[in-house]
């Protein structure tokens, strides 16, 4: 009988051992099936995350491409409608129209070196119309008609200190700075080989707001009302 249960207890402690030895391989298995069970949710996880963020970097992309373009004014011709180094987005889809400021390649080297390749400014005349003033003072006409640029002129300046008048061609378009006094525009380059005139495939965009610096972050106004009683192109008396 002693013997038998000698036996029983050295069967119940190897068992015992047996477990002991088992046991932590056991739970090690039971982590690694945890751990892989974690990394695979992290992994899916990620992977849900990615249309998050592709899609919104692809949209942005192709709307910079091919809707707006985004500019920096190199010079104070603008003035005060724009400010120097202020921040422009255009958009690449408008037509321009009389009053609307436009961003486009410089036609015929109207900058300097290292100037960059774009200018800004407003369209007064589109193809066909006669844009002309007498100077000292006087207003600008568009097709015999006076137009009033007070709402945008820069205050202190006079349209034109210079008198000129032009026909602007089949798809070219005259453009003029807000700061008349400081604006190498269209009437500045008349000697040019466009004769200050722009080609409108030249134009980037029409400029809508300035977004930076975020305090002067404002829509631009194109005043088309300023145009509003001007005839067609022709129809002049």
């Amino acid at each position: 009988m002693a013997e038998t249960g000698r036996r029983a207890m050295t069967h119940a402690e190897n068992v015992a051992n047996g477990e002991r030895k088992q046991g932590p391989d056991q739970q090690g298995l039971n982590g690694k099936a945890d751990g892989d069970k974690d990394g695979g949710s992290n992994k899916e996880s990620l992977l849900e995350l990615i249309p998050w963020i592709v899609v919104p970097v692809v949209v942005f992309a192709l709307i910079r491409v091919f809707l707006v373009g985004l500019y920096v004014i190199p010079s104070g011709s603008m003035l005060d409608t724009i400010q120097l180094k202020d921040r422009v987005a255009a958009v690449k889809v408008i037509k321009p129209q009389r009053g609307d400021i436009v961003v486009f390649r410089d036609p015929d080297h109207w900058l300097a070196s290292g100037e960059g390749d774009d200018l800004i400014k407003r369209v007064i005349g589109l193809p066909g119309d006669t844009v002309s003033c007498a100077g000292n003072g006087a207003p600008i006409e568009v097709n015999g008609t006076a137009i009033d640029e007070s709402s945008y002129l820069r205050s202190g300046v006079n349209p034109s200190d210079e008198a000129f008048s032009v026909t602007v061609q089949d798809g070219m378009m005259w453009v003029m700075g807000d700061n008349r006094s400081g604006s190498a525009d269209s009437r500045a380059h008349q000697s040019d080989s466009h004769g200050g005139q722009v080609p409108l495939s030249d134009v980037q965009g029409v400029a809508v707001f300035t977004f930076w610096p975020v305090g002067r972050m404002h829509v631009l106004d194109s005043h088309h009302e300023v145009f509003a009683a001007v005839p067609d192109a022709g129809s002049a008396s």
